[in-house]
């Protein structure tokens, strides 16, 4: 008995490490602890469903979802995290049925502190494990209480100048107001370029504070420009992976593909796959 219990284990370790090395040859950046999603604005002339089997097709598996997309699948309404509880756990199951997750939510704001106390209610009902947002100064404090309360991670995105979180040191300051170690920044490297800032420095800037990231290649550097596949423009994509690594990065990566808005999916998984390709010969 002793023997088939030990070569059962023995087994089961086999087809784990196996299993583990099949997930990181297919998903190398999981080896860094990074999560490789589509930010389903990427897909916003679509439903959520329908974002999350594109995203599937560009293999992925986890999602950032925004407010306001219609849900689809069968569910009426859109994406709301004033949602009701039953629609909440229908989407959960969905998503379960199509083995993908939903790790973070964004780009998202609160107007009240109602509203703020909501939202995190609503990330901790759907196991969203960072929310990505542009928020009032006046709720800087607020929202580090409740990233606390809650431990959910928040990450201050920034837009193109000149919105408000343009530059890295703006984001600094609301991280320090918010003074909760749970809020950073998300950092959006294609806005980056498009304000005429170069993303490496500027992730520099971030190091100790990077919650997560809106990842992007563009055509050129210029306010008015467009997505290319990762790895074929300007935002020197080789050297942001660099700098990830270097800092010990540990967190969500969401692709947000802003061109070809019918028909961007094929663009999105050329990305994918170029990024891989250069995490693996690294």
């Amino acid at each position: 008995m002793k023997k088939h219990l030990r070569f059962a284990i023995l087994t089961g370790c086999i087809t784990l490490v196996m299993g583990v090395t099949a997930l990181y040859a297919q998903q190398p950046e999981k080896k860094l602890g990074w999560y490789l999603s589509a930010q389903t604005y990427t897909f916003n002339r679509f439903t959520f469903f329908e974002a999350v089997d594109k995203t599937l097709g560009a293999g992925m598996n986890s999602v950032e979802a925004f407010n306001g997309q219609e849900i689809g699948g069968g569910i009426d309404g859109k994406m709301d995290y004033k949602m009701d509880a039953e629609k909440r756990k229908a989407i959960l199951n969905a998503l379960k049925k199509k083995k993908v997750k939903l790790c973070a939510f964004g780009v998202v704001n609160g107007t009240t502190e109602e509203e703020w106390k909501q939202l995190f209610e609503f990330a901790k009902a759907m196991g969203i494990k960072v929310i990505n947002t542009e928020p009032n100064v006046e709720f800087l404090p607020l929202i580090g209480e409740l990233a606390n309360r809650y431990k959910i991670k928040v990450g201050i995105h920034n837009h193109p100048k000149p919105t408000k979180y343009w530059d890295p040191a703006i984001v600094l300051e609301a991280i320090a107001k918010a003074n909760s170690k749970y809020v950073g920044a998300c950092a959006d490297i294609g806005h980056w370029v498009r304000s005429g800032l170069d993303p490496v420095e500027s992730l520099k800037q971030y190091e100790g504070h990077l919650v997560s990231l809106h990842f992007k290649d563009l055509a050129e550097k210029a306010p008015k420009t467009h997505d290319v596949h990762w790895g074929t423009g300007v935002c020197n994509v080789e050297g942001v992976i660099a700098e990830l690594k270097r800092q010990g990065f540990n967190g969500n990566i969401s692709a947000e593909y802003e061109h070809n808005w019918e028909d961007n999916a094929g663009d999105v998984a050329q990305s994918v796959a170029n990024f891989r390709k250069l995490l693996a010969e690294k």
